[in-house]
């Protein structure tokens, strides 16, 4: 299943460039996570808050990626992510960072989150209604 993309645009502060003179590549992860908190309420209609009013949140449980181009404190950023698949309590998401206005790939690469219900603590299977709701933005 291919699902729709989606794109957040940050600008790079001056605290996220490193004695290198460019983004520091821990920086690269709060992007992604940056957009992605921005767009589960903008583009899915469903919120960070909305999952923690359930008693649900995500643990980050793995990244993965590819460096292409450092990306400099003159350049502005667009996150574009998109939902991979779910496998019980994981989903994995893909993301690329694109930087400049040619949009020129900077990093690529995906996260896998595990959702933890609060009460416990624990993983736990995602929810069919969950995994209904982001079906809907499958292409």
């Amino acid at each position: 299943m291919h699902y729709k993309r989606f794109e957040t645009e940050l600008a790079v502060r001056p605290d996220d460039i490193d004695m290198n003179n460019h983004v520091h590549n821990s920086k690269y992860l709060d992007y992604v996570l940056a957009a992605r908190y921005d767009q589960m309420g903008r583009c899915y209609g469903m919120s960070m808050n909305d999952f923690l009013a359930k008693n649900f949140s995500w643990y980050q449980k793995l990244w993965h990626i590819e460096y292409k181009r450092a990306i400099e404190l003159t350049d502005r950023v667009v996150i574009r992510t998109w939902l991979d698949s779910f496998e019980k309590s994981d989903v994995r998401v893909n993301f690329l960072i694109l930087k400049g206005a040619q949009q020129k790939i900077s990093a690529e690469g995906y996260f896998v989150s595990t959702l933890i219900n609060l009460q416990t603590g624990r993983a736990e299977a995602i929810p069919e209604w969950i995994i209904q709701h982001y079906t809907r933005f499958a292409e």
